[in-house]
């Protein structure tokens, strides 16, 4: 299974394409196609039959998946875009802001 720097419910920030500079949620990541769902960054549009959840159908906007690698994670402490690391604290290991050092929540 791979291992990525960005898990779900973390508060990133996408580092290039059209949604560049626009931060979010992450919602879910999909492993097997090295993706993350971001709230409210890559805004599609899908199509819908009407249904019981839709009675309408119609058009409905909704997230796509982004590549993880156009995403970056927020600092706690200053905001601003930072790399992750990795360091053990009391047999444990923790993700830490390389840009602060403080423990990612």
């Amino acid at each position: 299974m791979k291992k990525f720097h960005i898990k779900k419910g973390d508060t990133v920030i996408v580092n290039a394409g059209n949604d560049k500079g626009k931060t979010g949620k992450v919602l879910s990541v999909l492993r097997s196609k090295d993706r993350a769902i971001v709230e409210g960054v890559n805004m599609v549009s899908k199509h819908t039959k009407p249904n019981a959840k839709y009675p309408q159908g119609g058009i409905l906007k909704q997230e796509a998946g982004i590549h993880i690698s156009n995403l970056q994670l927020i600092d706690p402490q200053s905001g601003k875009a930072t790399r992750v690391g990795y360091r053990v604290e009391d047999g444990k290991k923790v993700r830490f802001a390389k840009k602060s050092g403080e423990e990612i929540k």
